[in-house]
């Protein structure tokens, strides 16, 4: 089992005939599209439809393969410079068709008796959720011009602000212990056994930021004021509702989670303050002790026994989950250590051209790395329930995207708390799973509450570092209130996280998919292995349904906050069971 993963089932190289080829090929594809989009006006209505979509297809095929592969060879690496080079030009061909698509989407819209025709001819019947949503958004177009020069703008304004946080926070030297190493490898010291590595990591980290806070102040405050305009010349009330509408969601959801969340918020602060008073601390939990381990559950895992675990206990829920999980670490889809110029996190990327995914990882052997695996294999399984659809309908919104991964970490962590009869053991694992659950609720909630402020300013004033680490302690106090010290906290995690220079609010899907997760796999302990259609079903649909119609395959009504709370009483119990656990 190797290391790093394996490229060269895409491509061997950017001198492979293969991608020059199929750059070839993508730009006579755009030129057809773009000769398409001219003609449209003189076309018959379902032959205009018909043929949209087939070169969307064909389009949309050949530049996922090709963006991916530039893509995941820069997060490995990304002072390598060909690889912004390709990137730049993959992305410039997309943008030369935005104006053909606007034209086609307000053509299409305008079309009458379009949903009759989408049900009555075989290849559109597929595609009648992207039509129902294509009149909707038709409103929001620039015209075709107007998004020719959006999108040819955003590769020189979003899109490259965005690339240079990645630059920055991958690259900058971070001096420790009398050496230098890198942000991905400093944050993993977060989670050691030793309280002086944790503080001196923490205060290493938060130093190193300041080599780099003002161009990163500069790309946030660019990338967010694009946002707005763009918000703005579309006609969207605000950035949260264009955010919303793109994910298929209505706003009485996200209030219903978000409502439910804030009345659960006192129950995660009793959590941090037993947690910090087990390592001896009176004032709260100081952030670098938020990751601290407790109880006896340190030991390290190879990646061999990573994949052993894994499979042995998936095959308990699912044969196709459990030979997914073999596959991907025997067949190199997983690239699993930090280093110098690799991008830091976790992700999961499909590359549907050879019907695999790729996962990055940052491994360094703990209980909680292999919750990280679990997590992003997750997302790879949902890649492999959504294969089968057409090409244009495999592309699921930010909020369902998270149910699977974090299912899985259900199905992991509640596995391993249940086969232990050890109490230092059960302590250590409970307090991993609410260490994540505290991420995606108490910290996803400070991070919704630090966007939302920074959109509220942007408008009006350029906000630099010390404008914005405010506003991110603002946060972090309405999230963790008194569970943390207020003289440790994490000024800078508008720098540490990448999601602020990505899409817009992706923040509150982490915690929409932990508690829809929760809530499906107390499903799962009720029904056993009946669950388990109904949930590939569920993942399947995500693709072709709304967040709410995705739940109800599940018999889930997302509006209404009682559901909201029965998965985060889940969580509660878990609280109540871990301050038990530390009174003995």
């Amino acid at each position: 089992m190797k290391d790093v993963w394996n490229l060269d089932r895409i491509y061997k190289g950017f001198e492979d005939p293969a991608f020059a080829a199929d750059m070839d090929t993508l730009r006579a594809l755009v030129k057809q599209y773009n000769a398409f989009a001219e003609g449209l006006e003189s076309m018959e209505d379902l032959a205009g439809l018909r043929q949209g979509i087939e070169l969307e297809e064909k389009l949309m095929q050949l530049f996922m393969k090709l963006i991916s592969y530039a893509q995941l060879r820069q997060s490995v690496s990304t002072r390598d410079s060909e690889c912004g080079s390709r990137l730049g030009q993959i992305l410039q061909l997309l943008s030369a068709i935005a104006g053909a698509e606007a034209t086609w989407k307000a053509w299409a819209a305008k079309q009458e008796g379009l949903m009759d025709m989408v049900a009555n001819d075989e290849l559109l019947k597929e595609y009648t959720f992207r039509f129902e949503n294509l009149r909707k958004e038709s409103t929001h177009l620039l015209g075709s011009l107007g998004e020719e020069i959006a999108a040819r703008m955003q590769l020189s304004g979003g899109n490259a602000w965005s690339e240079m946080h990645g630059y920055l926070t991958s690259t900058v030297p971070v001096e420790y212990n009398g050496g230098i190493t890198n942000l991905s490898a400093i944050r993993n010291l977060a989670y050691d056994a030793d309280p002086a590595v944790r503080k001196a990591a923490y205060e290493a980290e938060i130093a190193c930021y300041d080599k780099i806070k003002a161009p990163v102040a500069y790309a946030l405050n660019s990338i967010k004021l694009e946002t707005i305009s763009d918000c703005q010349l579309r006609g969207y009330a605000s950035p949260l509702d264009r955010t919303l509408a793109q994910s298929y969601m209505k706003r009485e959801t996200l209030e219903a989670m978000l409502g439910a969340m804030v009345e659960y918020l006192p129950k995660f602060r009793q959590y941090l303050k037993a947690k910090a008073q087990l390592l001896g601390h009176e004032n709260g939990l100081p952030w670098y002790d938020l990751f601290a381990p407790v109880g006896t559950s340190g030991r390290k895992y190879s990646t061999e026994e990573a994949r052993d675990l894994l499979v042995e206990l998936f095959s308990g829920f699912d044969a196709q989950m459990a030979q997914m999980i073999r596959t991907a670490f025997d067949e190199e889809w997983i690239d699993f250590f930090p280093r110098d110029g690799k991008s830091g996190g976790a992700f999961c990327a499909d590359v549907d051209c050879i019907g695999e995914s790729r996962i990055l990882a940052n491994y360094d052997g703990l209980f909680t790395d292999i919750d990280t695996l679990a997590h992003e294999l997750g997302h790879a399984f949902h890649n492999e329930c959504v294969r089968s659809h057409r090409a244009l309908n495999k592309d699921y919104s930010m909020p369902v995207a998270e149910t699977a991964s974090i299912f899985n970490e259900c199905v992991l962590m509640n596995a391993a708390i249940a086969k232990t009869e050890d109490k230092q053991e059960k302590l250590a694992l409970i307090e991993s799973q609410l260490q994540d659950v505290t991420q995606i609720i108490v910290d996803i909630y400070s991070r919704f509450r630090f966007e939302a402020m920074v959109f509220e300013n942007r408008e009006q004033q350029f906000m630099d570092a010390d404008a914005l680490c405010g506003i991110m302690l603002k946060a972090q106090e309405e999230s963790y209130g008194d569970g943390l010290n207020p003289d440790i906290r994490h000024p800078f995690m508008w720098i540490c996280k990448s999601h602020y220079y990505g899409p817009t609010f992706y923040n509150f899907p982490y915690a929409f998919g932990g508690l829809f997760a929760r809530g499906l796999y107390a499903q799962y302990e009720k029904e056993g292995a009946a669950f388990v259609p109904k949930y590939k079903k569920l993942l399947y649909t995500t693709p072709i349904a709304t967040a709410e119609d995705v739940a109800k395959v599940a018999g889930i009504d997302l509006t209404d906050k009682n559901f909201w709370r029965s998965a985060l009483q889940t969580v509660a119990d878990k609280i109540d069971a871990f301050c038990q656990l530390v009174k003995e």
